[in-house]
């Protein structure tokens, strides 16, 4: 059996999208017997609604579903997303898979499968998607909330300004959440002149983020280290 992939300490969040209800709920069933979690959706319309509000690490489409098709879907998807999408569908010609791999989709998996199969085939689209899922993830830290794809820090919902030393910093802390790191690494990461530059940009920062600025929480000095984002 393929080891379930993690996001951090989170299992892999997997979205099927399929009007079948009797394969949705059996590969709901199955991902989830092999540790990854899932949630579904009938068709197009119910799967875009649920991107909206919901980072998931891989999507499982039916190409055969009505009104807005797999292949459909993968193409808005992909405009808007580098989420990898496994296609399924029981229209295996080579010019079909040609199609789903040219709208953006990353493999393509006919009907009927072996399920040992799809699982090799998620494990590894997972693996190879895990540096740039890991940028995409949204950290939390008390009311605040930063994307570091978008480069995005939110306090409450609204969009704090950030300059590009704070970005810059934020990001590199962002890398590591939990973990210290050093203000030499950090003044190498952000171009800052020198160590003291980081210790500004630090101070600055949690005028952002903190309820007290004095007795940080979630941007906390390392004696000895350096630094160290710490997320809820």
């Amino acid at each position: 059996m393929a080891d379930p992939q993690r996001i951090g300490e989170e299992p892999a969040h997997i979205l099927i999208v399929d009007d079948d209800d009797r394969i949705r709920t059996l590969l709901k069933r199955f991902l989830a017997e092999n540790g990854y979690r899932a949630s579904v959706a009938s068709n197009a319309a119910e799967a875009r609604a649920l991107l909206g509000s919901v980072d998931f690490d891989l999507l499982i489409l039916d190409v055969m579903m009505p009104g807005e098709s797999g292949f459909d879907l993968t193409e808005k998807v992909r405009a808007m997303s580098n989420v990898p999408i496994l296609l399924l569908t029981a229209r295996g010609l080579p010019e079909d898979r040609i199609e789903g791999l040219e709208r953006g989709a990353d493999d393509y998996l006919s009907k009927p499968f072996e399920p040992r199969e799809l699982l090799l085939r998620v494990a590894g689209l997972l693996r190879r998607a895990r540096p740039a899922q890991r940028e995409r993830q949204t950290l939390t830290f008390g009311a605040c909330s930063f994307s570091p794809a978008r480069g995005e820090l939110r306090r409450d919902g609204q969009l704090i300004k950030l300059t590009s030393g704070e970005l810059a910093l934020l990001r590199a802390l962002a890398q590591k959440p939990g973990e210290p790191i050093s203000r030499f690494a950090l003044a190498e990461q952000t171009s800052a002149v020198m160590e003291r530059s980081v210790d500004v940009q630090v101070t600055r920062l949690r005028k952002k983020i903190e309820d007290d600025p004095r007795t940080p929480i979630y941007l906390q000095t390392v004696r000895g280290v350096g630094y160290a984002l710490m997320p809820d």
